[in-house]
């Protein structure tokens, strides 16, 4: 084990020891149930958050919040999470969980069954990305709470300057970023998440599935295709080729590419909603200056956005199921996410709210996401995602570096995900 490692497993050691030793109590004097709640940081003003809670307070008085807030890094929640599980803690009862870790963690029985919760006719209500993403051999193991994809913002100063409009394949992408490059010095043509973590594997998928590739099938992997092999070549060739995508974007993570484009040195960028009101703030050398559309797609194909966000869970353990459920009922509902979207720039994961006159002023580009929120794909629902990514992110690294080919690095990708689920299957 390397020292970073064992520092890692030491703080979450301690972590999980701490959460334990402040968590244990589930009454107060009066006899009020305490339901503790663990989740990652709050964006945005957190006091804005606590007004929520408060007001959940207010409605059930015979219950009291106690939120604790997790490490930033989703990989240490994660791992915070499989290690208290894993030892069956009651210390916590509400989860927040990353949109990948629903199916491995009802696999693993530690999540409750909230099927009852969420009626066929409720669930309608909500994206069906994230639907397919908590549902597990036919139930329902988490709630949406806000949701995420991943957009294609560009300059439309510029491209109104030199006549152009937002590109719909990632061919105009390439052929209009070059056009405003000629006749703009310093400028990057298109900045987008390249390093070697889960967000490579986000930005990468969306160009498989733009190009009808994807990564398993009937219970294999699929990832091995020549729709997959031409898109990630084309990843490659956006930088040695192309070259209008610099270097630095295979170790560039989703503030490395808002700082560049909100200084106003790129063309294009790929990222996730919240960067759109960070480049609107008073101050931002582009606010005013920035448009926002679904990803482009390989000609003839439909775009496709990663699936990012949040889902809310009931750790099995806990002995406050019921009040559970009314936390995560009222965290869900419409005004709720009205609340969330207003006040910290949360996407709501109810479709009707994109209608909402207040929100769709107060956030222009509202409305079109509403279009991009119903394409959006769940990376792999599988209860094997984290070993899988585990797999693709060091294989589209290498091919993106140019230590193997993109052939190479897809057929070593598909023989470690099928001996893999060989292993897990057996």
């Amino acid at each position: 084990m390397t020292t970073r490692s064992l520092r890692i497993m030491t703080s979450l050691m301690l972590i999980s020891i701490l959460a334990a030793s402040c968590s244990g109590e589930k009454k107060d004097g009066s006899g009020t149930t305490v339901l503790v709640f663990k989740h990652g940081k709050i964006a945005g003003d957190y006091a804005e958050f606590k007004k929520l809670l408060d007001r959940f307070e207010r409605q059930n008085p015979d219950i009291r919040i106690k939120d604790e807030i997790l490490p930033s890094s989703t990989d240490e929640q994660h791992q915070f999470y499989v290690i208290n599980l894993e030892g069956k803690s009651a210390d916590f009862d509400v989860l927040s969980m990353d949109v990948i870790w629903v199916p491995e963690f009802a696999r693993a029985g530690w999540l409750r069954d909230m099927s009852g919760l969420l009626p066929p006719k409720r669930r309608g209500d909500f994206f069906p990305g994230p639907m397919r993403a908590v549902t597990y051999h036919n139930r329902i193991y988490a709630v949406p709470w806000y949701i995420d994809a991943g957009l294609l913002y560009y300059r439309a100063d510029l491209l109104d300057k030199y006549g152009l409009k937002p590109p719909d394949t990632w061919e105009e992408l390439v052929r209009t970023a070059r056009i405003v490059m000629s006749g703009e010095r310093g400028m990057y043509g298109f900045v987008w998440q390249g390093k070697q973590y889960e967000g490579l594997v986000c930005n990468t998928l969306e160009f498989f599935w733009s190009n009808g590739g994807r990564v398993l099938g009937r219970g294999k992997a699929a990832i091995d295709s020549p729709e997959n092999a031409q898109a990630l070549a084309f990843m490659k060739d956006l930088i040695v080729k192309y070259k209008i995508s610099p270097p630095l974007v295979t170790t560039a993570v989703e503030e490395t590419c808002r700082r560049i484009f909100g200084g106003g040195r790129a063309v294009y960028m790929r990222n996730w909603p919240y960067a759109f009101k960070v480049l609107e703030r008073r101050g931002s050398a582009v606010r005013g200056k920035v448009g926002v559309s679904e990803l482009p797609a390989f000609d003839g194909r439909k775009p496709r956005s990663a699936l990012g966000g949040w889902q809310l869970g009931i750790n099995r353990y806990s002995r406050h199921a019921r009040e559970a459920e009314l936390l995560i009922g009222f965290l869900s509902s419409p005004e709720a996410q009205k609340f969330l979207a207003l006040a910290l720039g949360y996407n709501p994961a109810l479709k009707s709210m994109y209608r909402d006159p207040d929100l769709r002023l107060a956030r222009p580009f509202f409305e079109r996401l509403y279009r991009i929120f119903m394409s959006a794909r769940p990376r792999p629902a599988s209860p094997y995602y984290m070993m899988i990514t585990q797999v693709m992110q060091p294989e589209f690294s290498a091919a993106l570096t140019g230590i193997k080919s993109p052939q190479e690095a897809l057929e070593s990708a598909s023989r470690q995900i099928d001996h893999l689920l060989g292993v897990v299957g057996r």
